[in-house]
């Protein structure tokens, strides 16, 4: 009996023994179905998936790509073209086609000369040209206003004209950047202007002078401070704090910021312009797709306006930078918007330096408000709607900032 049951209880033991051994083996083949099964989703999915980590770990996005097409185009070219085929103007318009291609008008690729002088726009070194401030509009590049004593004001070009050849080359299906370069020049020499007015073609022939382009000035009205700020240049936060200064002295008791027309420039000079209305407080939210989140602060203790009754004059060529400022001074309630509804370029460009002295100018991100409100598109709405017409720049009428003393 005590052998049969020792008997019974070995084989008890072996029965255990051999469930263990079977479920180990079911889960350990289970568990390889489900390492397969992963590792052939990442693997499908790798591409995707590591250039949305690639950011954080250090790598940059990189692709081989197939010319192969191109080099057909380009001998075929060679080939036939009655005419002389130049291989350096073929790789440099493939490298705006590559940049066109992703269909944001708002990425390009420029050459060395054009980089250059996009550079010195930024700092407002615009050399000689015949003074004209102009914008998108209604699908047109058009004047919106023209510079006190300058070519085009004496000549008597107005506000609303289209600008549509210049030097008899029809430039209005071009981006505004591109016109405003072929504007420019040396001073003293002619340029021929043709716009469009009421559908009627008016050609002018100017003398191109050294522009004087400040990036913000001041002008005072009673205890009001008007300050205009045309582009943000890297000195235009220091520019409008030195303006400051002389606040209290003078009694200023309101602030009118006029953004109209100007079309934005760096992103740091608009925190620092911000800087003197919010202190420390999140004034733009950025994402992209290939880098990390990024949120800009306003810098600590400048906040001197930050109790200054202000109101802030925007339109429709109202952008970029620009629209930060209207955007963060509005979510903040530190100003009333007046005007019309600003462009809606809620995108971040960033200028990448390439081979011999070119730039790929890339759209890298969106941005959003700090109340996470996305404007590109759309623009943003004023607080009061004034309407400033063409007629009304063009007689000097200002119903805008009109209503903005009167508040």
């Amino acid at each position: 009996m005590v052998k049969g049951r020792k008997t019974s209880s070995h084989s008890n033991t072996e029965t255990r023994t051999e469930r263990k051994i079977t479920i180990n083996l079911s889960s350990t083949i289970i568990g390889g179905f489900l390492i397969l099964a992963i590792g052939v989703f990442v693997g499908a999915n790798w591409n995707g998936m590591f250039s949305q980590f690639m950011p954080y770990l250090g790598f940059k996005n990189t692709a081989s790509v197939d010319w192969t097409g191109l080099n057909e185009v380009y001998n075929k070219l060679l080939s036939n073209y009655d005419g002389s085929v130049s291989e350096q103007n073929a790789i440099e318009y493939a490298k705006k086609g590559i940049a066109a291609s992703v269909g944001d008008k708002y990425t390009t690729y420029m050459t060395a000369s054009e980089a250059a002088d996009f550079d010195k726009s930024l700092h407002g070194e615009v050399g000689a040209g015949i003074g004209v401030v102009m914008a998108e509009r209604d699908g047109y590049t058009r004047v919106v206003r023209t510079l006190p004593d300058n070519p085009a004001q004496r000549a008597g070009i107005l506000a609303g004209d289209i600008i549509y050849k210049i030097n008899g080359e029809e430039v209005y299906n071009l981006d505004t950047n591109t016109i405003a370069t072929k504007l420019r020049g040396n001073a003293g020499e002619s340029v021929s202007l043709t716009i469009v007015r009421n559908g009627e073609e008016i050609t002018y022939d100017l003398i191109r002078e050294e522009i004087n382009n400040v990036s913000a000035y001041i002008e005072y009205s009673g205890n009001t401070a008007i300050i205009t700020v045309t582009r943000f240049d890297t000195d235009t936060g220091t520019i409008v704090k030195d303006f400051v200064k002389d606040f209290s002295a003078k009694g200023i008791n309101k602030v009118i910021l006029d953004l109209r027309d100007n079309g934005g420039g760096y992103v740091s000079a608009a925190r620092d312009l911000l800087s003197l209305w919010i202190d420390s407080e999140a004034v733009l939210i950025q994402k992209s797709i290939h880098f990390p989140d990024e949120t800009t602060y306003a810098l600590h203790g400048q906040a001197t306006l930050s109790n200054m009754r202000t109101i802030v004059l925007i339109n429709g060529s109202t952008a970029s930078a620009s629209e930060i400022v209207a955007g963060a001074l509005k979510n903040y309630h530190k100003a009333t918007l007046v005007g019309e509804k600003t462009f809606g370029k809620g995108v971040v460009q960033s200028l990448i330096k390439l081979s011999n002295n070119t730039m790929l100018k890339v759209t890298t991100a969106h941005w959003y408000t700090p109340n996470g409100d996305t404007i590109n598109g759309t623009g943003i709405e004023p607080d009061k709607e004034i309407v400033r017409t063409y007629d009304d720049i063009n007689a000097s009428r200002d119903p805008q900032l009109d209503n903005a003393l009167a508040m």
